[in-house]
């Protein structure tokens, strides 16, 4: 799907890496007028120098008119306010979406009206540098951009989302919203608590005079990578997806405490097993690969026309690792039960297991002839 299908200008709110990325990609795309917009002293300038933007705005408000598509590039900890803000400016059909990685505290922060034009995003992407002058065009390709939809969230502008998302060469993946914040939690957010401790704790150890950090390997500096990564960023992160975070780390603890018991009485047989099991559930993450090609098949669905329906059909097959190439929704004309969802789904055995899971949820689905 072409991002020319938007029908219309994109705002940027935030024009640093990710923003200034998406505009570069937005633009060989096809999309002829990005307007960006953003506090940081000279940061649009340079946005629109790089060739990022097409306009260089004042202010949120100028920024999204007549835009079809906003796009909340703000710090973590600013997102629920600058959506609002840009739902408040925006016309009635235009959807705004974020890039951020903590989606219930937004979700939260809005009206169940305010959920209609709003969906969600999270690009899985970046970078170890900052800002407009490091954005890439091709910084999507290939990486997962999750969607985040409500039973509110209107299908015509998720799927106008969805478009967008697909024409940067990412791959839209919708999840529920809490979902995707215990998964950020473990996979991301941990991780970089885990390493900034080992740091602290690595810094502040020299027995006998010997400095741990002299003495560490190359294990020590890949597992510590990310420490101590944007500070401010990264405590925003951690209290925007507090309660998930606040989970896993108390997971983690639980598993250290495994291990502690474990030394305490000896048990060579329970280490072997705890390290056997990693070593299993790493060859499981090497070895993976997303299916993102194969044969496309449409799947036809029968949906009655109510709210939440495309969202929890989409969101059902981003559970299950089915990627969604495309997808179209005809709403039920006044004299028909039913209108129909085409679906478009990729990989081997995507089709079957896209309509068990469809029917599992009452509706009747069928791959197209």
């Amino acid at each position: 799907m072409a991002a020319a299908g938007l029908g219309g200008p994109v705002a940027l709110i935030g024009v640093g890496l990710i923003g200034g990325s998406l505009g570069l990609a937005l633009r060989q795309a096809g999309v002829a007028d990005i307007r960006g917009v953003d506090p940081a002293e000279g940061a649009v300038d340079d946005a629109l120098t790089r060739g990022a933007i097409t306009r260089a705005c004042n202010d949120v408000a100028d920024a999204v008119e007549g835009a079809r598509a906003v796009v909340v590039c703000a710090p973590v900890g600013d997102i629920p306010e600058v959506v609002r803000a840009a739902l408040r400016a925006a016309d009635d059909d235009a959807v705004v979406t974020d890039v951020g990685s903590a989606k219930s505290m937004v979700l939260a922060a809005l009206t169940p009206v305010e959920r209609e034009r709003f969906c969600g995003g999270h690009p899985v992407a970046g970078g170890e540098r900052s800002g407009v002058a490091n954005a890439r065009a091709d910084l999507f390709a290939g990486a997962t951009w999750f969607l985040t939809p409500t039973g509110e969230t209107r299908p015509e502008l998720l799927r106008r989302i969805h478009g967008m998302v697909s024409s940067v060469g990412a791959i839209p993946v919708a999840v529920d919203a809490g979902v995707h914040d215990h998964l950020m939690a473990l996979v991301s957010h941990l991780p970089h608590v885990m390493a900034s401790a080992l740091m602290r704790q690595a810094a502040g150890t020299a027995p006998q005079g010997r400095e741990a950090l002299r003495s560490a390997g190359p294990s020590f500096r890949d597992l510590t990578r990310v420490a101590g990564a944007n500070p401010r960023l990264w405590a925003d992160i951690l209290l925007g997806n507090r309660d998930a975070v606040l989970a896993e780390t108390q997971r983690h603890r639980a598993e250290l405490a495994d291990v502690e018991a474990a030394l305490e009485r000896g048990d060579r047989a329970w280490l072997e097993e705890f390290f056997g099991a990693a070593a299993t559930a790493r060859e499981r993450l090497v070895a993976q690969e997303e299916v993102t090609g194969g044969e496309v098949v449409r799947v036809m669905v029968e949906v009655p026309n109510r709210p939440g329906v495309l969202s929890e059909i989409a969101t059902a097959l981003g559970h299950a690792h089915i990627n969604i190439e495309d997808l179209h929704l005809s709403p039920a004309r006044p004299d028909e039960p039913f209108g129909r969802l085409e679906v478009d789904v990729a990989g081997d055995g995507a089709a079957a297991r896209a309509i068990e899971l469809i029917a599992a949820r009452g509706f009747r689905a069928t791959a197209a002839g």
